[in-house]
């Protein structure tokens, strides 16, 4: 996706696989941007589980608000109908703060097929990845400073759990 390539600086080498290009990018200056390539590489439902996780392990960057949304997330992921789809989308449109677990509902707006139950007009790919991406770093944006790379780096882990799985 060419969207990538606007927020990433680090670009994979050639014969890089996805799992090395992922350590490269945990070890570089900028290791935010494994947070970039796993939203924008990982399949749509498997990168929402995945920021989903990493939420959850931010508890200070979930408000008490957004708790019944990450609640319909979760439901989502184990059960991913167009009706909980639509349900979380309207959800997120109309929340009134953008905060990560808005972002993260919007991602499952637009992780595949319709829209709105009225609207067939295609999402383009790049939404949910972006997202996504959005949910994660504003997450790590609202953790303490002192304790923002550890975060960080369980983030990474648990996205390199999902490069193991293929």
């Amino acid at each position: 996706m060419p969207e990538v390539a606007e927020l990433m600086q680090h670009r994979p080498r050639t014969g890089e696989d996805a799992s090395d290009f992922l350590a490269r990018l945990r070890a570089s200056t900028t290791p935010e941007e494994a947070v970039t390539f796993t939203a924008f590489a990982a399949l749509p439902q498997m990168a929402i589980w995945w920021g989903y996780e990493s939420l959850r392990s931010m508890p200070e960057a979930i408000a008490a608000r957004d708790r019944d949304l990450m609640e319909l997330i979760a439901a989502w992921i184990a059960t991913p109908t167009d009706d909980f789809r639509h349900r979380i989308m309207r959800t997120a449109l109309y929340a009134p703060v953008r905060s990560p677990a808005v972002m993260l509902g919007l991602a499952v707006g637009w992780s595949g097929g319709s829209i709105a139950p009225n609207d067939t007009a295609p999402v383009p790919v790049y939404r949910a990845p972006r997202s996504i991406n959005s949910a994660v770093l504003s997450g790590l944006a609202k953790m303490p400073l002192q304790r923002r790379s550890v975060h960080l780096a369980r983030v990474i882990a648990l996205a390199e759990t999902l490069y193991r799985a293929f």
